[in-house]
């Protein structure tokens, strides 16, 4: 079962993202943070590849196994950020855009939206690093201005599987580094099972 409801007790809410690694991804979270966006704190800085998805519990092993048969089948590739784009007027979000990156991001992108988490998304995916969201026009228009010549390049390792807490934070719940589908950078104690 794969939803996108609010999730109950048997229910799971899970997320797939390429983490961005430090020191990039702190910087980027703490800027979020000095918007004022209340989720800076909650998301880990990531490009998403499958958004906040209810899974079954009894699912979850079945989600494992595709996901690291999914990293198992890829190769790393570079990402390179480069300046800040928005979603607005659709949706109030400024983020970090991706100038290389984006064609190794979709292709990964289709096969974890396949098997058992195969579903079809309400909007086309577009790799990108969120850096404000919800916030007021003068907040986002600063964002915007202020990530205008960010930099930054990194090769990707893999993805992670989020979950979100019942404290409403997203932790990382196992990694698959891709050519092995084994253990990313993450250790155990980052990512245990089922908290």
């Amino acid at each position: 079962m794969v939803t996108d409801r609010a999730a109950p007790g048997g229910v799971r809410m899970i997320g797939v993202a390429i983490p961005i690694p430090d020191p990039y991804g702190a910087l980027l979270q703490r800027m979020r943070a000095s918007y004022g966006d209340p989720l800076a704190t909650a998301i880990p800085t990531h490009i998403t590849l499958l958004p906040p998805t209810e899974v079954d519990a009894a699912l979850l092993g079945a989600v494992e196994e595709h996901l690291r048969e999914v990293a198992r089948t890829e190769q790393g590739f570079r990402i390179r950020l480069s300046g800040s784009g928005t979603f607005r007027p659709v949706s109030s979000v400024v983020f970090v855009a991706l100038a290389e990156g984006i064609g190794g991001c979709e292709r990964v992108q289709a096969k974890v939206l396949s098997g058992p988490l195969a579903r079809t998304l309400p909007f086309p995916f577009h790799p990108h690093v969120t850096v404000a969201h919800d916030l007021p026009d003068t907040v986002l228009d600063r964002a915007f201005k202020d990530l205008a010549d960010y930099r930054a390049e990194f090769e990707v390792w893999g993805f992670s599987l989020y979950e979100h807490g019942a404290d409403e934070v997203w932790r990382p719940r196992q990694d698959f580094a891709f050519g092995t589908g084994g253990a990313g950078p993450h250790t155990e104690q980052d990512c245990p099972a089922g908290s």
